[in-house]
């Protein structure tokens, strides 16, 4: 693997947090899945199209990429863990996919051939940079000159009903501060303009940042969705920070707290997102 500068979320996606993504990969899928149409919308990729998924996790919207891109073109996705990666892989060997290929890196500083990609796209996997502007700058300098970029990132998070359920839990467990925009991880890029000035410095023209919600899948009961989202990175996190005896009584209060959002369909959340659109200078 090439030098990595964005250490912190090296260890983070290396470590247990990307183990569980990779280990309940469909899990998370179905939670982000009402965003895939959108960004594919906004990406409008074209057979023979070369795309880069920047922070491609365990490869479902690389694949998507990849399937539209056939019969000619390509796609790259670039992600910090090995272990969501690996899944990637097999998922694409399972798809029969050959046009695909997984690079393991940081944005921030990865050798990306430069001018070589018509689009790059992320489904929520740019917000996690300790430098952003050299990410974008990295990201634009590897598109092709009136290339794109359909990029998604977290907006608002009293948007997001997962994080107003754990806010349920304040008495119980150190959540506040949790989420503030700006912060790093999740919410980085959350407040209204922040990621589409990046895209500006970065030197990309017709930036445009539209505020989306969607509805995922968090689980087919109460029940079971409180669990997952208590062993989750941010749950996991949370929880580690309190006494052992803390754990079970903020699982049957965030059963209760998500217990509203049960249907004969299993458990479904709202969250909220920027989708940016950008393209890159012509020669």
């Amino acid at each position: 693997m090439h030098p990595i500068a964005n250490t912190a979320q090296a260890e983070a996606w290396n470590g247990y947090e990307g183990s569980h993504w990779a280990a309940h990969h469909d899990r998370w899928d179905a939670v982000n899945a009402g965003f895939n149409q959108p960004l594919l919308d906004a990406a409008a990729i074209e057979p023979g199209d070369h795309v880069l998924d920047i922070g491609c996790g365990a490869g479902a919207t690389t694949r998507l990429a990849a399937r539209a891109a056939a019969p000619h073109g390509s796609a790259l996705g670039l992600d910090l863990s090995g272990p969501m990666l690996r899944r990637a892989r097999a998922g694409a060997e399972s798809a029969g996919l050959g046009n695909i290929r997984f690079e393991q890196g940081d944005a921030q500083v990865h050798p990306l051939p430069r001018a070589a990609f018509d689009l790059a796209i992320s489904r929520f996997g740019i917000m996690f940079f300790t430098d952003p502007a050299a990410a974008f700058a990295n990201i634009s300098a590897a598109l092709r000159p009136g290339g794109r970029v359909a990029l998604l990132c977290a907006a608002e998070p009293e948007g997001n009903q997962w994080l107003s359920a754990l806010a349920t839990l304040q008495d119980l467990l150190p959540t506040a501060g949790f989420g503030e925009p700006g912060a790093p991880g999740m919410f980085s890029l959350a407040a209204p303009g922040a990621a589409a000035a990046l895209l500006r410095e970065a030197g990309l023209r017709k930036v445009r940042a539209a505020h989306i919600t969607a509805y995922g899948s968090w689980g087919r009961s109460a029940a079971e969705a409180a669990d997952f989202l208590l062993h989750t990175g941010p749950g996991r996190h949370l929880l580690t920070q309190s006494a052992p005896s803390t754990a079970a009584r903020a699982l049957d209060r965030l059963t209760d707290a998500l217990g509203p959002y049960e249907s004969d369909d299993g458990l479904r959340l709202r969250g909220t997102g920027w989708l940016l659109t950008a393209t890159a200078p012509e020669a």
